[in-house]
């Protein structure tokens, strides 16, 4: 269980940070920004859980953006610690498989009741759609970043898989929160276009 008992330790004004495992590494390290994209991917979906709108569905909307609130804090947990064998005693989490199946059943499920595409989706449509475009934005920066990061040093493959199909659970939440103000890209050839 985790326990904060003081916000700031003075620890890190050295431009270190410690991971889960007590380790110290400078704030710029690979690690750091992987599991700090994930988590500013978090913070995203705190504002679409603010903007979803009164009605039957909101409880079960709310319950899904939640859910992947916890799992994206968990996907932070398995990155701050090092893919090593962990000291005696200490069983770090990491992110399963089951959590990827479960997205790509809420992918289907959300993409089943959507018009098929014929060109690309822009974003936005509300503020919700808009918002949800920008989680899925970040939350494939994220991936870029643990790809990086996985490039360099171990970490949970299943992270990276997570993250991928999270961005395209977003894509069709965006869509599926647009309606019928889905906006769609029109592409323009610089003879066609206005002044």
């Amino acid at each position: 269980m985790v326990r904060l008992t003081r916000i700031y330790t003075r620890t890190g004004d050295d431009g270190t940070t410690g991971l889960g495992d007590g380790s110290r590494v400078p704030k710029t390290s690979a690690r750091i920004e992987a599991y700090g994209t994930v988590d500013e991917c978090n913070s995203v979906l705190g504002v679409c859980l603010d903007l979803i709108p009164a009605g039957a569905t909101r409880q079960a909307q709310r319950d899904r953006l939640l859910r992947l609130q916890q799992d994206l804090f968990d996907v932070g947990a398995d990155l701050c610690v090092p893919h090593e064998p962990p000291p005696q005693g200490f069983v770090p989490l990491r992110i399963g498989q089951h959590r990827i199946e479960r997205l790509e059943r809420w992918i289907d499920e959300v993409n089943a009741a959507l018009a098929p595409l014929k060109t690309f989706v822009l974003p936005g449509g509300n503020p919700l759609a808009a918002q949800l475009h920008v989680a899925r934005t970040v939350c494939r920066r994220a991936e870029r970043r643990v790809q990086s990061l996985a490039e360099r040093d171990a970490c949970n493959p299943l992270c990276l898989v997570y993250l991928n199909r999270l961005s395209d659970l977003f894509f069709v939440l965006a869509r599926a929160a647009a309606g019928a103000d889905e906006l769609l890209w029109v592409p323009t050839h610089d003879d066609e276009a206005e002044a």
